[in-house]
């Protein structure tokens, strides 16, 4: 072979090494970046190409796959009772993406989880069509439909927990949305899309994890927890040396209670808490100090994180306020926020004897043939308060459900505790009041239901909200539901 010959073979031959390393390189060393990149088109495509899994409440599917066998995706996903299951699957669009568990949990829906690779490979085999495999939630059929119909035109959120094991019973949030009507591509879908996220009820915000309320005067019970938890105070009959009106730590301004008449002076922890006496529980929260106050309420999961798997925004208990400030802090108002679930949480832990357990909403992940894949261990969070503590707040809440402001949640045959909220916001408490309700109900089984609900605008008079009026009616509802009564 001459010479020129033989550097032009060689130079070929380099030319074939170098090529097989780099497909050797982006087949092997790239390839899940390149698949999971955001701008692979082919990763939109696949999802919709079989029929996607499904999301499991009670045993019936509130998601399907339609067969559409467009050019680009042979499937669209689409919603039963889009609207009242929304805060819960989220949505899916082949334009807008996904969000929620059908976010969080895409891999098992769309099958390709590598949990599902020995299925996918014997329906490969067999010739069978690949599909995904099913979300089983821990949702409530029928509690979720209480909430929503309680709700109604409302703005708000309700959230209902399973207090012995943190399940998620009932998750809404008004007003909402059908994800099915942008689930595809068309400009019928961008039209949706659009004036969904230019509404100013924000119907896409799920206001029961995402948004934070001042919790108002439900804000109480870790307040009283924190009490008891400390020893300033043994028993809910305990009187205390409250005035009325209450001046303020460090300044001149009174602290009121609504309204003149209640019995509020020198009350005792229960009679304050029936009354719902801000002159008590403020003078509590100030005399115990902003450390304790705010260790009570990490306790119970302020300023934590909680993965229910969609992600809650932190609730908010402040670290630095001034003893007047820590009187209103201990009261729902100044800087205390919290979401509903936080709330929820709340009484979840005073019903469970003072132990919180981590909320979650997925129950199973199973596969297409419906062998379980992986099953929920209920997880503790930890101690909020001793059992002792709990017993005495259940005992409070009995009684303002009795003799209180919460005389609208009960419900025969039942044993509910509740505590009810005004909570004022904006600038100068000129906002309209948020209502709240936080409560547990218990049956003669032993089975017990949290819940706590917000209602952002329940009047147009200011007077005429409160959480025993706006709030209580929808949490009974939802209890009643639950438990069957």
């Amino acid at each position: 072979m001459n010479k020129p010959i033989r550097r032009v073979s060689i130079f070929c031959l380099v030319l074939i090494l170098a090529l097989m390393v780099r497909t050797n390189w982006v087949q092997g060393v790239q390839a899940d970046s390149l698949a999971s990149n955001t701008h692979n088109d082919r990763n939109k495509y696949d999802r919709y190409a079989y029929p996607r899994g499904n999301i499991i409440v009670d045993g019936e599917r509130v998601t399907s796959s339609d067969f559409v066998d467009g050019l680009r995706y042979k499937y669209k996903r689409s919603w039963v009772n889009g609207a009242l299951y929304a805060p819960v699957t989220g949505y899916s669009s082949q334009s807008f993406g996904s969000s929620q568990l059908e976010s969080l949990e895409d891999g098992f829906l769309a099958g390709t989880d590598d949990r599902l690779f020995f299925r996918n490979t014997l329906d490969m085999l067999t010739g069978k069509e690949k599909q995904g495999g099913d979300v089983v939630t821990t949702i409530n059929a029928k509690a979720q439909k209480a909430a929503f119909e309680g709700l109604g035109s409302k703005k708000g959120a309700v959230v209902a927990l399973d207090p012995a094991t943190g399940a998620i019973l009932a998750l809404v949030s008004t007003p909402s949305y059908d994800p099915g009507t942008f689930a595809g591509g068309g400009d019928a879908d961008t039209k949706a899309w659009t004036d969904l996220n230019a509404d100013p009820n924000k119907p896409m915000l799920n206001r029961a994890l995402r948004e934070t309320y001042p919790p108002g005067s439900t804000f109480k019970l870790v307040t009283a927890a924190a009490a008891f938890e400390n020893n300033v105070f043994q028993n809910v009959d305990d009187k205390t040396e409250t005035p009325d009106p209450y001046i303020l730590p460090g300044t001149s301004q009174e602290l009121k209670n609504e309204s003149a008449n209640e019995p509020c002076e020198g009350a005792t922890l229960k009679v304050g808490m029936d009354y719902s006496c801000n002159t008590v529980y403020g003078k509590i929260g100030a005399d115990l100090g902003r450390d304790k106050m705010r260790e009570q309420a990490e306790k119970f999961g302020f300023n934590t994180t909680v993965d229910t798997p969609i992600r809650a925004v932190q609730s908010f208990y402040p670290k630095g306020s001034s003893p007047d400030g820590t009187a209103l802090d201990s009261i729902g108002q100044h800087d205390t926020r919290a979401t509903p679930l936080q709330m929820a949480m709340v009484a979840s832990a005073i019903a469970n004897n003072g132990s919180l357990m981590q909320p979650y909403l997925v129950a199973q992940e199973r596969s297409a043939n419906l062998t379980t894949i992986s099953q929920h261990s209920a997880k503790q969070l930890g101690q909020a308060i001793s059992p002792a503590t709990a017993q005495k707040l259940q005992d409070m809440m009995v009684s303002v459900v009795q003799n209180g402001t919460g005389k609208n949640a009960q419900i025969p045959g039942l044993t509910v505790g509740g505590k009810t909220g005004t909570a004022q916001h904006g600038e100068d408490n000129s906002g309209t009041p948020f209502a709240w309700f936080v409560s547990y109900a218990k049956g003669a089984d032993n089975k017990s239901v949290a819940v706590a609900v917000v209602v952002e605008d329940g009047s147009n008079n200011r007077d005429g909200i409160s959480g025993g009026r706006l709030a209580a009616p929808i949490a009974k509802a939802v209890m009643q539901a639950t438990l069957g009564k």
